[in-house]
């Protein structure tokens, strides 16, 4: 049985979990539909917290204001990244000519940025809400309290982030950090929740250390990530060759990539098989009555979904909805192969050894 203030905890961080693959999901429909830039401001869209729906409803000079506001956004941001050492970056920033051309209204874009932000508001107050309930740890299990503000740092600094995106006209370097440190996010959430959870069940804890099993899916996780950033640079060329081809030939985007999108496709061939191999070690070594057999379940499904969706960007000229299933997906099996790696842990194992014989 938990305490009170331990199960509101993991409820609360049950929610925050969910709601932050939720948020992948949407800024996966975002790119999908190529919606990033449907408010040009932030965190306001038009000027208001509650966006237009028709462009009459919008304010005088929109254009010309949100570009400006836009401009000097970049020249701060490069101003920090050359004291930074990042004077190149910083460089191509100022240079960047996209950022001069002001978007056209259109209701559906804004509305779907719109949704996409809410529900950003929506989980930065969950993980708020995960801070205060890890108070509960000082004492018992101090490293949770500590992560779990560690996060709430993190989420602030990803809606910064997320304005510098927007400010930068989504570009390509910003949206792969945007990424990784939504998944670092994810990665501590999953973390903190099973380190509450472990407190009180001991089930999820293995009988004996398989070290060798352990660094597969440790290297099946970097492999996955390598392949998430990998993905995000894919995005990036398709959405520049296609802005070369003004929007048209969409059956033609992937094959002038060239060897980013063969190199994604190549280690999506090796993520599979790895997933496979680790699915039939666990199977064998833990049973299929385990945490780790499940995951490891979860893992290959995923691996499968991702493979599929994948086939289908390919095939069909990148249907929009298929990307946000990519993306989601990509999650889902980040965090399915890292629950996994804490199940796996055997240095976890060692040290409840050693407490229990002392």
């Amino acid at each position: 049985m938990y305490p009170s203030g331990e199960k509101r905890f993991l409820v609360i961080n049950l929610i925050t979990i969910i709601s932050l693959f939720v948020l992948i999901l949407a800024g996966g429909v975002v790119r999908g539909t190529g919606s990033g830039m449907g408010c040009p401001d932030w965190p306001k869209c038009f000027g208001n917290f509650v966006p237009p729906t028709n462009v009459s409803q919008l304010p005088e000079g929109y254009k010309d204001k949100y570009v400006a506001e836009r401009v000097a956004k970049n020249e701060r941001f490069a101003h920090t990244l050359d004291v930074l050492g990042y004077g190149e970056l910083a460089q191509k920033i100022i240079e960047d000519k996209s950022i001069l051309e002001p978007e056209e209204f259109n209701v559906s874009k804004t509305w779907t940025e719109y949704v996409n932000r809410l529900i950003g508001v929506l989980t930065g107050f969950f993980l708020i809400l995960c801070a205060i309930a890890s108070v509960v740890y000082r004492k018992s299990k101090k490293r949770i309290f500590y992560l779990s503000l560690v996060n709430l740092l993190l989420v602030i600094f990803q809606g910064w982030l997320g304005s510098i995106v927007v400010s930068t006209n989504l570009m390509a370097w910003i949206v792969t950090v945007h990424m990784l440190l939504a998944l670092g996010i994810i990665a501590i959430s999953i973390y903190t929740y099973f380190e509450a959870k472990k407190l009180r069940d001991s089930g999820l804890i293995p009988v004996r250390a398989e070290l060798n099993t352990y660094l597969i899916a440790i290297f099946s996780l970097l492999l996955t990530t390598f392949q998430i950033v990998l993905g995000t640079e894919v995005r990036e060329q398709v959405d520049a060759v296609s802005s070369t081809m003004d929007r048209i030939g969409r059956t033609e985007w992937l094959e002038k990539v060239g060897y980013t999108f063969n190199w994604h496709r190549d280690f999506a061939i090796a993520v599979l098989v790895l997933s496979i191999a680790l699915f039939i070690i666990v199977r064998r070594k833990y049973g299929t009555s385990s945490f780790q057999f499940r995951y490891a379940l979860y893992a290959l499904l995923f691996v499968v979904m991702q493979a599929v969706s994948g086939i289908v960007l390919e095939r069909f000229a990148l249907p929009g909805a298929a990307q946000a299933i990519h993306v989601f997906v990509a999650s889902l099996l980040f965090g399915s192969q890292f629950y996994l790696i804490l199940l796996l842990n055997p240095k976890k194992i060692h040290l409840q050894h050693l407490n229990t014989r002392t």
